[in-house]
């Protein structure tokens, strides 16, 4: 089983004596590492995979890796194996223990719109940058495990002295609503583990091993939870890269890899240096770059994958022309070396430099996708759409029902949800179970009980009506009846509610079709809703197109070809980490960039760039020059290929394929 590994990732399989940190590099195989170790400890240690944990920071790695797992496991003894997310892990615990926690079972896990909904009515505020802000205030605090108490001692501006004023109403709205926000997930399980020991005995006993991956992204919540559940017996594997932590400002902290060996002395450290990835030259620009941050451990990356071609430097006029060099030296590349379009990416800093290389790769007829763009079914008009759908599906839908009584507003404010929701959980049943029983009318003023139930009623006929009309028919009346055309053109600026709009005619006329054409009524398309944007991202990876992604979104991901553009200061490194000494995780940031690499790598910048409604002079970031030797240049006086010898080259491979 171990024989494909190298010696290092042998070891860092087989050790099992103690606490094991795995410092491994950009490429180097970690997955591997996690799934044969698992494996390892199953098939030659004895140990059951339902004692084992894996977790994750994302739902695709964690697919992975119990894909990866299923194979080298057979005949079902992976069966019980718990590989999920941090997130994941805390509803399953918050779940089993919602006694304890304070919490009915069917406790609803809030969104972000919910939460910014909540945030603007106890603030009073409609001013989206003013409820964001509080809202990240608050989570930061939560994920540092902070309480409302001690939030009021670090009050030091304005937002900080609202956001702690609002915290105590924020996390009553949120027990009123039984319900909990995604920090909660991880904060809950600290908390009831601190307070209950006899929970934390269970969960110890459950999970007698856990492995961690990209520990370097834990936050302060996360690194508690997994020193909690792993107790004396300190049985864990965490595998991390502190060169890669570039989520500071979520609140992940590089500083849990420095705290390790001071919490556990025993701790062994293994490297993976070795990169399954890159050609040496990616490699050695990654490490000379690195190299200009303080170090926590030292590494250095190296393959066998050869020398490798020079990265190229590229300077462009302004964004305008460097979209059209990227589109171009793409296509010219693609017929030189006969590549698909999905071996490609295009990185940036920022989602704002995606629109003029989106515009460019549409010119030139070049297909693309982009890493971590919304879904068509997490909008937000479509999401409200859905919640009437999912409460007349399944009354326990705490969550759709509190988004479906509050859109439009209909007069049922955040005091009446908060008396509904205390009696609901008194009696251990839904809000909209609630709403029907006779001693809630103690709870709930007569006028708004009134609302309440004429909006059950309405709910309830939708769910009588859904297994005997067709589908497009009852979607048409669901939205006459709650007004939802006027509802966006009241709180929304005409062209963003005609969009809106124009989304959910989409959503309600597919769904008729879909009804039609497979002889389904709607409780059953209700059903089908949920699976579709999960199919939509798997398809994602199949399709033949240019990658476009954030430099935060590409981690994890490699191509063999990837142009990393808008390299200047004040962008890469952005301004605001120029301002606040946070350079060195721009660094990491640009680090990610490179390494993901495989063949070639093209830079860009460009001399001139609009900012602030003015077109200002900018100068190449610090980056490129750490990048040391090993890079071509070219000037947009001197291109490798200009553009005029890039579209005679162009037509000379199209004759050449036959005019393909």
């Amino acid at each position: 089983m171990l024989d494909r590994l190298n010696p290092q990732q042998r070891e860092a399989t087989k050790y099992l004596d103690g606490p094991c940190l795995v410092l491994a590099g950009a490429g180097s195989g970690k997955t591997r590492v996690i799934t044969q170790k698992i494996a390892y400890m199953v098939t030659e240690c004895g140990m059951e995979a339902r004692n084992i944990a894996a977790i994750t920071f994302t739902n695709k790695a964690a697919r992975e890796m119990e894909e990866r797992v299923g194979k080298l496991l057979t005949d079902g003894r992976a069966k019980g194996l718990t590989v999920c997310t941090f997130h994941a892990l805390g509803v399953r615990i918050v779940r089993q223990e919602a006694k304890l926690a304070g919490l009915k079972p069917q406790f609803s896990i809030l969104d972000s719109s919910d939460i910014l909904a909540i945030v603007a009515e106890i603030a009073g505020s409609t001013d989206k940058a003013t409820t964001r802000g509080i809202q990240w205030t608050i989570s930061g605090w939560k994920n540092a495990l902070i309480t409302p108490e001690e939030a009021v001692k670090l009050v030091n501006d304005d937002m900080t002295a609202v956001a702690a004023k609002l915290y105590p109403a924020y996390e009553q709205t949120l027990r009123a609503y039984q319900a909990v926000d995604f920090d909660d997930l991880i904060r809950l399980p600290v908390k009831l583990f601190e307070e209950h020991p006899e929970a934390l005995e269970r969960w110890q006993n459950k999970l007698r091993y856990l492995l961690i991956d990209e520990y370097q992204d834990t936050n302060a919540a996360q690194y508690k939870l997994l020193k909690l559940l792993t107790g004396i017996r300190a049985a864990f594997t965490a595998v991390g890269d502190d060169d890669q932590a570039i989520y500071g400002w979520r609140g992940a902290d590089v500083e849990n890899l420095r705290q390790l060996p001071r919490d556990f002395p025993k701790l062994k450290v293994i490297k993976l240096e070795q990169n399954y990835r890159s050609t040496n030259r990616i490699l050695n620009a990654a490490n000379t770059l690195i190299a200009n941050n303080e170090k926590l451990f030292e590494k250095t990356l190296w393959s066998e994958h050869g020398h490798g071609d020079p990265i190229h430097i590229v300077a462009a006029r302004d964004p305008e022309q460097e979209a059209e060099l990227v589109a171009m030296r793409i296509s010219t590349h693609r017929f030189e070396h006969r590549t698909k379009f999905s071996d490609y990416a295009i990185l940036y800093r920022g989602n704002h430099q995606a629109r003029l290389i989106e515009q460019q790769l549409r010119n030139h007829k070049i297909p693309y996708v982009m890493s971590g763009g919304q879904s068509f079914f997490e909008r937000a008009e479509i999401k409200d759409v859905l919640c009437y759908l999912r409460l007349m599906l399944n009354g326990d839908d705490d969550l759709a029902f509190i988004r479906s009584v509050t859109t439009p507003r209909r007069g049922v404010g955040a005091a009446t949800l908060e008396a509904l929701g205390r009696y609901a959980g008194h009696r251990h049943i839904s809000l909209f179970a609630a709403v029907f029983e006779e001693g809630v009318t103690e709870h709930v003023p007569t006028r708004q009980l009134e609302v309440l139930r004429n909006f059950g009623n309405f709910i309830n006929s939708l769910e009588y009506r859904a297994t005997r009309e067709p589908a497009a028919r009852i979607l048409e009346d669901l939205l006459r009846t709650i007004g939802y055309e006027a509802h966006l053109m009241e709180t929304c600026e005409v062209r963003e509610a005609e969009t809106k709009w124009s989304n959910v005619r989409d959503l309600v006329e597919w769904l008729g079709r879909k009804g039609e054409a497979d002889s389904k009524n709607l409780l059953e398309l209700t059903q089908m809703v949920a699976l579709i944007s999960m199919l939509e991202k798997g398809d994602e990876e199949d399709v033949d197109a240019v990658q476009l992604a954030t430099l935060h979104a590409s981690k994890g991901l490699e191509f063999p070809h990837v142009f990393l553009i808008g390299v200047e200061e004040g962008l890469l490194p952005h301004q605001s980490s120029i301002d606040g000494d946070q350079v060195e995780e721009e660094r990491r940031l640009m680090y990610v960039g490179v390494t993901r690499a495989q063949r070639s790598l093209t830079i860009t910048h460009c001399e001139r760039r609009k900012a602030a409604g003015e077109i200002r002079t900018v100068e190449p970031s610090r980056f490129i020059e750490e990048l040391g030797d090993g890079l071509r240049r070219a000037g947009k006086d001197a291109p490798p290929v200009s553009q005029e010898d890039a579209r005679a080259k162009l037509a000379n491979l199209r004759a050449l394929l036959g005019g393909k």
